[in-house]
């Protein structure tokens, strides 16, 4: 099984890469949280910090691009391109509002004609320079329906790997994913696939498994590898604990980097209080505790909290 870390913005940058691939790591790919060319601007400087080679010694990583806006993509690409990676990937699935009322992440998948005009754009360049791109799409922004023209559209173009959400824009993360889609994937699509979606424990990529009546190689985990650090090992042996000893270091290792990049201390709490939404489900029974530690403002009133978690 080939496992993949999926980006989420404003968690998942270099730190966290480096704390995690350190403790934790078989990792076969992590994705870095995309970048937003601009005119004049193909990376700001707090993505070019991100993606900098001496700050990712995490294993093999995918920059990610989120553009409508081949030009952009171009420019971001080969900026990024100058930093060593020879592989990026389009995000074609963030859902956020105000990403998709700019024609970008999932509100560009009902532009089809648009759509196809810039794939031919980027794999020409890809194609000249040596790049690979990957595609990471949900299944349309109105209608799952629509899965069924992207992927003859994606069919057209030399796609690295294609990564699936089965959703829509509109489901945002709520719901079942629609994997009967993911299914008439595997059957049509003419790349390299991977499943990303809803894959908590290893319970749930059984379910997907047998629902598919195939297994599936590749798999991307986002929100659930948060929540639990040890679902890789979990999903690879079948050993349902959580290991409280690495979780515990890859908390402290979390705290005091952020420390070291970040100030006031509210500043890092409100990085900490981030990842507490995803980690409160390791601690059963502690809500109360969790509640009080959200609200923490000070590193003293944080680490006094926290004294009763561990």
């Amino acid at each position: 099984m080939r496992i993949y870390f999926a980006p989420l913005e404003g968690i998942t940058g270099y730190i966290y890469r480096k704390a995690y691939e350190e403790l934790y790591g078989h990792v076969d790919k992590y994705f870095a949280p995309f970048v937003s060319p601009a005119e004049n601007c193909a990376l700001t400087p707090k993505e070019r910090k991100d993606l900098a080679p001496e700050n990712n010694k995490c294993g093999y990583l995918v920059p990610q691009i989120l553009t409508c806006n081949s030009g952009y993509f171009i420019d971001a690409a080969k900026a990024i391109g100058e930093l060593g990676y020879k592989e990026v990937n389009l995000n074609l699935g963030c859902p956020s509002g105000t990403v998709c009322s700019k024609g970008k992440g999932a509100g560009f998948l009902p532009e089809t004609d648009k759509l196809r005009s810039f794939l031919d754009d980027i794999y020409a360049y890809g194609d000249a320079h040596g790049v690979k791109i990957s595609l990471k799409t949900r299944l349309g922004f109105y209608n799952p329906d629509e899965f069924y023209d992207l992927v003859e559209i994606f069919n057209q173009f030399p796609v690295s790997e294609l990564i699936v959400h089965p959703r829509i824009r509109t489901d945002y993360y709520k719901g079942e994913p629609r994997q009967e889609y993911y299914a008439y994937a595997l059957e049509h699509a003419k790349c390299p696939l991977v499943y990303n979606g809803n894959i908590f424990a290893k319970s749930d990529y059984d379910s997907l498994c047998g629902k598919l009546s195939h297994e599936v190689d590749t798999i991307m985990l986002g929100r659930g590898l948060i929540a639990n650090p040890s679902l890789i090992n979990e999903l690879t042996t079948g050993n349902t604990e959580v290991d409280y000893n690495s979780f515990w270091k890859l908390h402290d290792t979390l705290y005091n980097e952020y420390q070291k990049v970040m100030a006031p201390d509210i500043n890092v709490l409100f990085k900490m209080r981030e990842l507490w939404t995803y980690w409160r489900s390791l601690f059963d029974g502690e809500d109360r505790t969790i509640k009080q530690l959200l609200k923490a403002k000070k590193y003293a009133e944080y680490e006094a909290i926290l004294s009763n978690l561990r």
